[in-house]
């Protein structure tokens, strides 16, 4: 029972990297962007390939996350330079990442059977690979709220910010809202491709259709962590939607232990990503009554 406990918190560590992405263009920049199911497999593609050709683990994560920001550039340059709806641009991206990733990894899937990761390195200290997946996801969720609660409060940062709130104003200030659209877009799609890499070492393996639903888990930690923790400041968001992504992992490791069918956990997600938008709703009509 430990174990499956740990194994959940590490793994709503790993993944609140997804919901940070998700959080960046859906509340940062007021964008829905479906890059996400793309990047995060490209991610995990790019990572699981270079371990599997002698590369060191952490290098191949960097390399990772540029990879997630090449797909963002041009989800960011297809919507800002040929006008197409950020929606679309997304959708295209995704649907060309697909024939990427397969280039990538040379086959639909990729094993690390016997090869070493992040994780290998704490088990060679006597640590155990739950614990092991709960520290590397501790480790890298408070380093990307540290990191983004600055690069948020500097110049660049703020004229993000400012371009999803209000992007006229912010083009009156001589800010040019089609290169920081873009900048949000390139951040986003590294912190989901860097969350890919560590999900594929974590799992042992990548695969070219492990993208498929990551937006609505995204939505899900996000919206989640909103409705629990507040957004009261910027610092609040962030450490929503870490809890949120815990939270989420607790909600489907109990309905997978009280006998849900694995079958339908996509329509579990979508459903409670629903109920949790609509809360807003149902408190001010019940209020109103």
């Amino acid at each position: 029972m430990e174990n499956l406990i740990i194994s959940t918190l590490g793994q709503g560590l790993l993944w609140s990297l997804l919901a940070i992405g998700v959080f960046i263009t859906f509340r940062v920049l007021d964008i829905a962007d479906l890059t996400v199911e793309g990047s995060f497999p490209l991610g995990a593609a790019i990572s699981v390939t270079l371990i599997v050709a002698g590369v060191n683990p952490i290098v191949s994560i960097l390399a990772a996350a540029v990879g997630g920001m090449l797909a963002g550039v041009v989800t960011g340059w297809v919507h800002t330079k040929l006008k197409i709806p950020a929606l679309l641009a997304g959708i295209l991206t995704m649907i060309a990442l697909y024939s990427v990733n397969l280039h990538v990894m040379g086959k639909a899937n990729v094993s690390l059977l016997r090869m070493n990761t992040v994780y290998t390195y704490l088990e060679t200290m006597n640590i155990s690979a739950t614990w092991a997946l709960a520290i590397v996801g501790l480790v890298v969720a408070v380093l990307a709220c540290v990191f983004l609660f600055w690069f948020f409060g500097t110049e660049i940062g703020a004229a993000i910010r400012a371009t999803g709130v209000n992007p006229q104003m912010i083009r009156a200030q001589g800010v040019n809202t089609d290169t920081m659209i873009v900048f949000g877009l390139l951040l986003s799609n590294a912190f989901v491709a860097v969350a890919g890499a560590l999900v594929a070492q974590g799992n042992g393996y990548a695969d070219v259709g492990m993208g498929v639903g990551t937006i609505v888990i995204g939505l899900a930690s996000v919206i989640i962590g909103e409705v629990l923790f507040g957004t009261r400041s910027f610092v609040q968001n962030l450490t929503a939607v870490v809890l949120g992504s815990v939270v989420y992992r607790i909600v489907i490791a109990v309905v997978l232990y009280l006998g849900m069918p694995p079958n339908d956990l996509k329509l579990f997600t979508a459903v409670l990503v629903a109920i949790a938008l609509s809360l807003p709703t149902l408190k001010a009509k019940w209020q109103s009554r």
